[in-house]
């Protein structure tokens, strides 16, 4: 439904918000606004699981206190945004190890030392990652050596840095070539593209940071730095013009043909003509924007986030799109038989229950403030669910505080149902960033939660309801190692679940390493991988409750966690 126009700044007053709904901003009439909201809070509320027999719903225990984690992502306004986790496995162990940024405060990394199945334990250490002004961050093999490299969004110069082994960095920037700029950088993205030995990064940057006091129109832009020839450095970064704001971004083969565009989630609220993004990357060509008359929609949110999965199971992957109010859940509006579907997308986010306008609970009736964006089985059952991150940007009156996260669980039908409160996931802490990860590798996964001004939250899976899962991680010889923007395949029974390998998307959080899939009943799986140049690893039978590792070329290998 239509929201009145709010601003997420100080330094807006009344006369330039109605100059702003003159400009075309959806505004809605202040006396409406009560029953408007009283409405959708009781649509809202229509969204519980009125049925726990239909679903089981997890358990969630707190152990922030006990865990070790102790980090807060702090700062005024250029912090307002960001708030990242990466969680990649630095040591070899096996275990996702952590990252969070600290926006004003340097940045903390945590060393994974849980037990198996035990609680969650964390260590600080000393890992050269400690930079202050950090928005977000992406693990990423950079150089193909199989040691985790890691990209850090910065207010400023990002950097790369060059994974040294047992959890150790070091600045890659000159080595690499890579410009970090001078920028506000707040969404982030990579791939291979055809043929390279070298990824190609693209860095999503947000508003002219001199302009505060009237920051409106003052998008800045975006960078797509490319390998450099043969060489392993990036050329100088090409601009992707026009730029609105970027809070997300994924390079992603929507269309299932190999080809990797990038999709951007754009913050309306700063620019001025923007919409979101689907950008042509093809090899040797300069970046293009996907037209109107090749099928593209416009559509305007206040964009923060992107998660992506095969939700409907039709074979091509679906996007959740973060924003203030109204989620979006987009899915292509037709796909021709035998042909190239073009970027046409319907929204699908309400007939699925997905919207999450507004508080679930409360009495906070205002709408709600969405960030990181994740589908991840948190039952076991075999049906993705989604994960979003709330939280007021900086105390807007118009816009809930008390905002509790959101647990979407799918149901068999395909339609999701409310179950943080039930759960335990519903605090109301400013919530930026999130990874709904398996931390102490009991098949269950766990979930870690950066706050805004507050300590981050971590919560393990003690579910003993959840089914049967299986978790695997895809690696190949070559300087792609970890395949990304292959596909990874799971068959358990008659379904057919899908997974594109992808590095991006969220609110300025990544993840890399195990690949997990809930497996409901079932206790064993087949499994194969599309690796990226499109060719097809053949069909495995696997055991379920287990680790593998599937190497291209080799049938995939039991791992035990130790």
């Amino acid at each position: 439904m239509p929201v009145p126009y709010l601003s997420r700044s100080r330094h807006v007053s009344p006369l330039r918000d109605w100059r702003r709904c003159r400009r075309g901003q959806r505004c809605l009439a202040l006396a409406m606004l009560g029953t408007v909201l009283l409405a959708g809070h009781v649509a809202c509320a229509q969204n519980l699981i009125a049925d726990p027999a239909k679903v089981a719903i997890p358990t969630f225990t707190e152990e922030t206190a006990s865990s070790g984690l102790a980090s807060v992502y702090t700062g005024e306004w250029q912090y307002m945004v960001g708030g990242g986790v990466a969680t990649f496995d630095c040591n070899g162990d096996g275990f996702p190890d952590v990252f969070l940024a600290g926006g004003a405060s340097p940045a903390k990394f945590y060393r994974n030392a849980s037990a198996r199945g035990g609680a969650l334990k964390f260590i600080a250490e000393t890992s050269g990652l400690e930079l202050d002004k950090v928005t977000g961050a992406y693990p990423l093999d950079v150089d193909g050596d199989g040691i985790m490299d890691l990209v850090l969004l910065r207010v400023g110069e990002n950097v790369v840095m060059r994974g040294l082994g047992n959890c150790k960095f070091e600045r890659a920037n000159e080595r690499w070539s890579f410009d970090g700029g001078d920028g506000w950088s707040t969404a982030f993205s990579a791939t291979w593209e055809k043929g390279a030995n070298w990824p190609t990064l693209a860095v999503g940057n947000y508003i002219d940071r001199s302009k505060e006091t009237d920051p409106w129109g003052s998008c800045t832009d975006n960078w797509l730095h490319r390998p450099l020839g043969i060489e392993r450095k990036f050329a100088p970064a090409v601009v992707l013009k026009p730029s609105f704001c970027a809070l997300s971004m994924l390079f992603t083969d929507w269309s299932r043909t190999g080809a990797r565009d990038l999709r951007v989630s754009n913050d309306r609220e700063y620019y001025e003509g923007g919409q979101e993004q689907l950008w042509h990357v093809q090899p040797g060509k300069p970046p293009a924007l996907y037209t109107e008359a090749e099928g593209w929609k416009p559509v305007r949110i206040w964009g923060m986030g992107i998660a992506e999965y095969d939700v409907n199971g039709d074979g091509f992957p679906d996007y959740a799109l973060t924003s203030m109010a109204d989620n979006r859940l987009q899915t292509l509006a037709s796909i021709a038989v035998g042909g190239v579907p073009k970027p046409v997308f319907k929204d699908m986010a309400f007939d699925r229950g997905v919207t999450a306008h507004r508080p679930y609970q409360g009495t906070d009736l205002r709408p709600s403030t969405g960030w990181h964006a994740q589908f991840a089985d948190v039952n076991n059952d075999g049906f993705a669910d989604l994960f979003i991150a709330k939280g007021n940007v900086d105390k807007m009156p118009d816009f809930a505080n008390a905002d509790p996260n959101n647990l979407l669980l799918q149901l068999k039908d395909g339609t999701f149902r409310e179950a943080g409160g039930l759960a335990g996931v519903d605090s109301t802490k400013t919530s930026r960033g999130a990874a709904v990860v398996d931390f102490n590798l009991d098949g269950k996964l766990d979930l870690l939660v950066s706050n805004r001004r507050e300590l981050a939250q971590i919560w393990r899976n003690t579910s003993t309801n959840a089914g049967h899962w299986i978790e695997i991680a895809v690696h190949q010889d070559g300087p792609n190692r970890d395949a990304v923007g292959g596909w990874l395949e799971v068959k358990r029974g008659g379904q057919v679940m899908q997974r594109e390998l992808t590095v991006g998307g969220g609110h300025a959080s990544g993840q890399n390493g195990w690949w997990h899939f809930g497996l409901g009943e079932e206790g064993k799986a087949d499994v194969r991988v599309l690796w990226p140049d499109g060719k097809a690893g053949a069909w495995e039978g696997l055991a379920g409750d287990t680790f593998y590792v599937v190497e291209r070329g080799s049938p995939a290998r039991l791992w035990v966690p130790h």
